[in-house]
């Protein structure tokens, strides 16, 4: 069985993303007959004498006419020899939260840099909100290299310049390609045009790059989202616990503890929608059977008892804000989200807020608007069950909501305490 593999694209306005994007489907042969002909009919309305296939992603009545991306838009398609699922993010600097949306999940982000303009500052807002992320693995595509007739020197000045500013992020892995998103060069096929170019297509690229390893198979980490007691006089006894496994490995017959309680026991089954399993893995959606009737309900967390994350009412965090009606700033009060936990949240402090584009650190701003990014301490009305986000991204993030409009107005990562 193939396995699944989650991208971003990320760069400035008109970097190409989305039709680098509609090429990669197309070539691939990822769209179905209707898809194609209703971007062809489009093309045409619209007096283009070419397939646009940027129309692929650009779904929304707005961007289709303006020419630009401004929600998240997902696609999905499948080789022989991996799954995909796409996410195409906005390039405007207002849109930065939904690229943090679209990156927040992704194993690999696409940085397209125009090969005409070189490295913007949007390039490196990008890069970095992609490594704050936890995105272990970025891909330099340096787009519209038909537009300065396919210049080794350009590629390369492009790339050292991207690398300059890249040493002073965490980057576990980087990998440059020149492409031409409108014609295609590279991204599925090799192109002639580049003969001095020895590396993969950008499509063999995603195919073949490992990221199983990414994933934290230590440290077994399960949130209860759901208490499961069928009605029904056959199943009577049967008393699961759902959700999906966060991290590590979970097997038949392990010592389990369960938070906040702290009481113990041994895994007695682990059902699936196809049936129980001996072991599973994240992100495996499952239900876990204890040997022994335990109080546990939502919100709880099971764990290994020799390896449990820090519980704690006290969290330092960045915060990336997004709410456009109002600041982040001390003594304020949300709700937080945690796993499948819910809790009441008070800022404590904002430390510092980061300029995302020179990385420096601005001690004298208390406050964050909308796309700004901070270090700040909160105080949790109940205890949460946490680990850093450069450990685990699924116990080391969460959300605040304005409890009075009941929007989310930031996301948030867990640092090392």
């Amino acid at each position: 069985m193939s396995d699944l593999l989650r991208f971003a694209t990320a760069g400035s306005v008109d970097d190409g993303k989305s039709t680098l994007i509609g090429r990669l489907l197309f070539d691939s042969k990822g769209l179905f007959t209707d898809q194609l002909e209703d971007i062809e009919r489009i093309s045409q309305r619209r007096g283009n004498d070419y397939v646009d296939l940027s129309l692929l992603t650009d779904g929304l009545r707005a961007e289709r006419e303006q020419g630009i991306t401004i929600d998240v838009a997902y696609r999905y398609f499948a080789t022989p020899r991996r799954k995909f699922i796409i996410a195409d993010t906005p390039g405007h600097v207002q849109y930065t939260r939904n690229m943090v949306t679209g990156a927040s999940t992704a194993d690999v982000a696409l940085i397209l840099v125009d090969a005409r303009k070189g490295v913007t500052e949007q390039s490196r807002r990008h890069a970095f909100l992609a490594t704050l992320l936890g995105v272990s693995h970025l891909v330099l595509c340096v787009n519209k290299m038909d537009l300065v007739d396919w210049s080794e020197d350009v590629f390369r000045t492009i790339v050292d310049d991207f690398k300059e500013f890249a040493a002073k992020l965490i980057v576990g892995d980087l990998s440059s390609i020149p492409v031409s998103a409108l014609l295609g060069d590279n991204v599925v096929t090799r192109s002639e045009h580049t003969p001095w170019f020895e590396g993969a297509t950008l499509l063999s690229l995603l195919e073949n790059l490992h990221v199983a390893s990414d994933r934290n198979l230590v440290d077994v980490r399960f949130p209860v989202q759901l208490v499961i007691r069928p009605q029904s006089s056959a199943a009577r006894d049967y008393r699961g616990y759902a959700g999906n496994l966060a991290s590590g490995i979970l097997k038949v017959g392990d010592p389990i503890r369960v938070l906040p309680s702290g009481l113990e026991t041994t895994v007695a089954g682990i059902d699936t929608a196809s049936g129980p399993v001996d072991e599973a893995f994240p992100p495996m959606s499952i239900v876990v059977r204890l040997a022994e009737e335990i109080d546990v309900s939502r919100g709880d967390m099971l764990v290994r008892p020799r390896n449990v994350p820090t519980v704690t009412q006290d969290v330092e965090a960045l915060i990336c804000w997004m709410d456009e009606s109002a600041t982040l700033s001390a003594r304020k009060k949300y709700a937080i989200k945690h796993t499948t936990r819910w809790a009441r949240a008070l800022v404590r402090d904002v430390e510092y807020r980061i300029d995302v584009n020179t990385l420096h650190r601005h001690i004298e701003d208390d406050e964050l608007a909308l796309n700004d990014i901070g270090r700040v301490t909160l105080r949790i009305t109940a205890p949460l069950f946490v680990d850093a986000y450069r450990e685990n991204r699924e116990t080391g993030s969460f959300i605040l909501v304005d409890e009075s409009t009941n929007r989310t107005v930031a996301a948030g990562l867990v640092l090392r305490r």
